[in-house]
């Protein structure tokens, strides 16, 4: 009778244990069968990097991706409440929260999002625009040419040039509020000293500037 259960239990055990196989092996091939194949995923369509995005139509060369990168939303021109005993026209550049703003009449201001010195360069003031320029030429201060050897003496004005679209010369000081090619350096410390703007934005506060107007850099 022993011998009987001894073989018994092993019989059953041997039969419980390939019942358990044959259920891991049908949930595997289960599995198996519901993943997509290699190649099916190396075919899912992955969208382009950040600051990029991909031509809906046929390239003329195989440059696919083009540059995309706008300005954060924060820093886009708008209309604000502004409480400041300054009068209308002037300008108030707060460097540490990268916002210009233009002061108007009845308590408000226009914003604007800017670029700023880098560490090292920061500097405050107060003084007036002495001059207005559209597509301005810039000629690299010494001290700049020293640091950069690879700039030229004089550029001309132009799309490619760092000054952008328009600039407002500040005192007798080599700084300008200015345009730029490089919007997505908005928000940032990028500059040696200048103010910078989109190239839509210089324009607008350039033909809502007139020369003398006064400048506080905070």
């Amino acid at each position: 009778m022993r011998v009987f259960a001894k073989y018994f239990s092993q019989g059953f055990l041997q039969r419980f244990s390939q019942g358990i196989l044959q259920i891991i092996l049908g949930l595997g091939l289960f599995a198996l069968l519901s993943t997509p194949s290699i190649a099916a995923q190396t075919q899912i369509a992955f969208p382009p990097p950040a600051g990029m995005s991909l031509t809906i139509s046929n390239p003329m060369n195989q440059l696919t991706l083009r540059t995309n990168r706008t300005v954060h939303p924060a820093y886009l021109r708008q209309l604000v409440a502004y409480r400041t005993n300054e009068r209308a026209g002037t300008i108030v550049v707060n460097t540490g929260e990268k916002f210009l703003y233009l002061v108007l009449p009845n308590g408000r201001a226009l914003r604007y999002g800017i670029g700023v010195a880098r560490t090292g360069f920061e500097w405050s003031g107060t003084h007036n625009v002495t001059a207005k320029r559209t597509w301005p030429g810039w000629t690299p201060p010494a001290e700049m040419r020293q640091r950069q050897p690879e700039l030229p003496a004089f550029m001309e004005g132009g799309p490619d040039n760092p000054l952008g679209a328009r600039a407002l010369y500040i005192g007798s000081t080599l700084y300008r509020i200015h345009g730029t090619n490089q919007p997505w350096t908005i928000g940032g410390n990028v500059s040696s000293g200048c103010i910078r703007l989109t190239n839509q934005d210089v324009t607008d506060l350039f033909s809502r500037v007139r020369v003398g107007a006064k400048v506080i850099v905070r």
